[in-house]
């Protein structure tokens, strides 16, 4: 039997989140049980990692890989790291950008592993490691690597694109996925399959269908050429034994204002069955038609197995941004609970057609809470309620799918979540699925652009086409939308031209266009300039834009809502019913002052084990990896990382001796940044 890392103990303890071939063998399961209910409290420092690579802006999201003892993973530079898994001693550390300044915010989740093999994104190449040296693999690709804005149909040098979470291995095919932009220009989200030996593009699937297609219908006539997005870009998941990939997609681009793209748009926003060795379509759902909310599908499905009246019957589950929990037949893509249709209201945008009807599962009931009202408003002081409800009382607030508005409208949960991309850890003991879940609402604003002009001045130029992340005052939103203040020493121009990361490049608005733009970004200094004729294919004009990210906070900077802002959810996936419910993480300076167990934001997945266990940090502000009770939710024990542990841990075994190892690399939400890996074990 070929599996996707080669052994079973591998495939166990590490891998992508997705990645099974049955839920006993899911990578967010562990039978591991040396450290259980009876002795987590006793657990110690076994080892520290600093890779010396944080930066102001630097994150880690990385699970790592662990085979024969040895740990790899990723620093904040992208570097790949081997460790010994019982010391934390370096043995090796492969640098994919080959010496370059690294500065940006730069994300891989993990690796895939086939035949020794060690294979990862970064930016838009995919590598091949020898995982025993560290050297990349000549006869994968291109010496070793493989340009991911290849074989799109499209120029690749204007394609701006990230392998950011790992695929899946199965037969020697990598099947993977990758992160482009939610703005125009964008790249479609092909759905891809690669030789594990070669870098041989094997198969294609159209997420954005071509004439003949199924699905063509959903989109504008030539849509398929220009438009982007409905991209996977939080991970695959595998079901070996059937052949079947399921890929979840995100939302067409752009994102928030879909004038130029009348219709449902399948296949973004959808969770698709895939026959694995030929990409052909097997079932498919769609739980957002035509989005304009950012509601892309934010983690990778889990395999799930559902008892119904005395049968057992292998499942599919997925969570949603929006807090909602869809579980599948895997075979068939049935509900396995009833759904419901509801009516969408008529957006106010000109140009926008919004779908008439939505549909959402009646059970299980939400992971978080779906509509706030001036009862959930804050009362941390009475400022700040006074404050949040005067504001609340301008803005747009309804159920799930209430329309972008002019005034602003309330989404929640936010734009992160909901369900976010650490992923959910399913337990085949209990029948559990573990979600740990974001409370924040976030305000959606459209306001009007210009568009097709000959001639232009540089602030409406970036308004046009950068506002939208760096908002109007340049300060972002960071570290996912960095600040544009103080830029010296940055190639401003060559970004803007060129693109980065998954920023799309500006070049069709010509040299003068470039140039402009630089200046205002540098400077702030305004000019008048003649733009080229603008193309179809280069760029599209929209009526409207965004104005920005913006979390609903207080003017303390705390959300302006009541708590729980965080919470971590344990759902029986036979009945629909939650067994324990608690809020998730706190603000340590609030704590002080007694106000505890807030829950807040959280970024990365759980472990959970046959020791009667669930590891988890992700927790944003307060530092703390914890260990708790799987079956009733309480806390055994906790420890403060050098960092945030925004990534999902590791449980492994290194010669007898049970580990536990967590990226601890901070950075979100403005908290201090870090590059460490820390492990954990009984002393």
């Amino acid at each position: 039997m070929r599996t996707a890392v080669g052994s079973v103990i591998a495939l166990i303890f590490a891998g992508s989140p997705g990645l099974a071939q049955s839920p006993e063998q899911s990578p967010l399961y562990s039978p591991l049980k040396q450290i259980h209910r009876g002795n987590a409290a006793r657990l110690v420092k076994a080892w520290q990692y600093d890779s010396g690579d944080e930066f102001k802006a630097s994150e880690i999201q990385c699970r790592p890989l662990v085979i024969d003892g040895v740990l790899y993973a990723t620093t904040p530079k992208l570097r790949v790291v081997a460790l010994d898994g019982a010391t934390g001693k370096e043995l090796w550390s492969f640098d994919p950008f080959f010496g370059k300044p690294v500065t940006s915010k730069q994300r891989s989740r993990g690796f895939m592993h086939w035949n020794e093999r060690l294979y990862f994104g970064a930016g838009h190449q995919l590598f091949a490691l020898d995982r025993k040296t560290g050297k990349l693999v000549e006869e994968f690709g291109v010496h070793g690597r493989v340009d991911l804005r290849q074989g799109l149909g499209r120029d690749p040098e204007s394609q701006r694109l990230q392998m950011t979470s790992p695929g899946v291995v199965y037969n020697g095919l990598l099947i993977v996925g990758f992160l482009t932009s939610e703005a125009l220009p964008s790249s479609p989200g092909d759905i891809r399959a690669y030789d594990a030996r070669t870098g041989q593009l094997r198969w294609s699937f159209h997420t954005i269908p071509h004439p003949g297609e199924p699905g063509y219908e959903t989109w504008p006539t030539d849509g398929w050429k220009t438009l982007g997005g409905a991209n996977s870009w939080p991970g695959l998941t595998l079901d070996e034994k059937r052949g079947l990939v399921f890929v979840p997609t995100g939302s067409a681009a752009f994102d928030f204002y879909g004038g130029n793209r009348p219709g449902d748009n399948l296949y973004a926003n959808s969770l698709i069955a895939l026959n694995a060795a030929t990409g052909k379509h097997v079932w498919h759902f769609q739980f957002v038609k035509h989005d304009v909310w950012d509601r892309d599908l934010p983690t990778a499905p889990v395999l799930v197995t559902v008892k119904r009246e005395g049968r057992t019957i292998d499942a599919v589950a997925q969570c949603t941004k929006s807090g909602h929990v869809f579980v599948f037949n895997r075979e068939t893509g049935e509900s396995m609970f009833p759904l419901q249709t509801v009516q969408t209201p008529a957006s106010p945008a000109e140009g926008e057609r919004l779908s008439p009807t939505q549909v959402l599962p009646v059970k299980p009931e939400p992971f978080a809470r779906q509509q706030l009202t001036e009862t959930m408003l804050t009362s941390r002081t009475p400022e700040a309620r006074v404050s949040a409800l005067k504001r609340f009382r301008t803005y747009r607030s309804g159920p799930q799918f209430t329309p972008p508005s002019f005034e602003g409208t309330v989404i929640f949960p936010g734009f992160d979540g909901g369900a976010e991309w650490g992923g959910q850890a399913y337990d085949p003991e209990t029948g559990l699925l573990y979600i740990n879940s974001n409370e924040m609402a976030w305000i959606l604003r459209l306001v009007p652009q210009g568009g097709g002009e000959r001639r232009s001045t540089a602030s409406r130029l970036y308004s046009r086409h950068c506002a939208t992340c760096h908002r109007e005052d340049r300060k972002g939103t960071p570290p996912e939308f960095p600040s544009l203040l103080n830029l010296e020493g940055k190639n401003v121009e060559e970004v803007i031209r060129k693109g980065a990361g998954r920023m799309p490049g500006f070049a069709f608005l010509g040299d003068a266009g470039v140039r402009a733009l630089t200046g205002f970004v540098r400077t702030g200094g305004d000019k008048e300039v003649e733009l080229p004729a603008p193309r179809a294919s280069r760029e599209v004009q929209l009526k409207y834009r965004t104005d920005g990210y913006n979390k609903f906070l207080d003017e303390d900077g705390y959300p302006a809502i009541a708590p729980p802002w965080g919470t971590l959810n344990a759902l029986n996936v036979s009945t629909g019913e939650y067994a324990w419910r608690i809020p998730f993480g706190e603000f340590p300076e609030l704590a002080a002052k007694g106000m505890k167990n807030t829950g807040t934001e959280n970024y990365g997945g759980a472990v959970v084990t046959a020791g009667g266990l669930l590891f988890i940090g992700a927790t944003n502000h307060d530092r703390k990896f914890h260990v708790f009770d799987k079956r009733s939710g309480k806390l055994l024990w906790e420890a403060l990382l050098p960092a945030g542990g925004n990534a999902t841990p590791v449980v492994y075994e290194v010669r007898g001796k049970q580990y536990v190892a967590i990226a601890a690399g901070g950075g979100k939400s403005g908290a201090p940044a870090g590059g460490a890996y820390v492990a954990f074990a009984l002393p």
